[in-house]
């Protein structure tokens, strides 16, 4: 099934915008008013084919704020296309003989000020060869954890899933919990959250669907937990 590639990218690029709308107005009600998202744009050349130009291309626009609420948040949009080296070409589903690729999608990762608002981070995206599927994924890293908070975390992960399939939330949280685990440390990073890849169910405009909740999920999660905690009082002890 072939699936409009464009569609996808615009969509995230839009993701990107509401996210950075987002997180500012926390910044300002919570934070430094004046702190903004400091857009750069770049473009991508390809390495493997680096004097053609249809070969390769795209590019993307990272945005970084540094305020109060937020000592730093990244969020980060891409659309890219070129060649896998012939090396990684052979882990990659239908690179085939060219190694011809395009992707798109949206990363992010906060950094609050405050060691009450959890760290995090989440992504989703498209990718195609000679075939398509999508991927994504969403985690917290608190450094105070907080049961109700984690509760309440994997239970709107598992709703957004149940919404497409009863078998995504378990089947991508033991992904999640084995892709993040620390083996030097024995623990795993954070309390988890959802990962997944690969992702072709047969419908791919289903399963943009299901990439396009993940991403909305972000800021119906992630707002409320700032809300809740950004006024709360730490000092030296609950920084360190």
């Amino acid at each position: 099934m072939t699936f409009d590639r464009k569609q996808a990218a615009n969509w995230f690029e839009q993701l990107q915008g509401r996210i950075i709308a987002g997180l500012e107005l926390l910044e300002t009600e919570f934070g430094d008013p004046n702190a903004k998202f400091q857009p750069k744009l770049w473009q991508r050349h390809d390495q493997h084919h680096p004097n053609d130009p249809k070969a390769s291309g795209g590019g993307g626009r990272m945005a970084v704020l540094r305020g109060t609420l937020f000592e730093k948040a990244g969020v980060n949009f891409s659309e890219v296309h070129g060649h896998f080296s012939e090396k990684f070409r052979k882990e990659i589903p239908g690179a085939g003989e060219s190694g011809a690729f395009w992707a798109s999608g949206i990363s992010l990762v906060i950094h609050p000020t405050s060691p009450h608002i959890p760290i995090i981070h989440m992504n989703t995206r498209m990718i195609a060869t000679e075939k398509q599927w999508f991927g994504g994924g969403i985690d917290l890293t608190p450094a105070l954890p907080d049961a109700t908070e984690t509760e309440a975390f994997h239970q709107q992960l598992q709703q957004g899933c149940d919404r497409f399939n009863p078998e995504y939330y378990p089947r991508f949280k033991k992904r999640c919990d084995e892709y993040f685990f620390l083996p030097h440390r024995n623990e795993p990073r954070g309390v988890g959250g959802i990962f997944y890849d690969n992702l072709d169910s047969g419908d791919l405009v289903q399963d943009f669907a299901f990439t396009q909740a993940i991403g909305s999920l972000f800021l119906e999660i992630y707002r409320p937990i700032v809300e809740a905690k950004a006024k709360l009082s730490w000092g030296e002890v609950e920084a360190e």
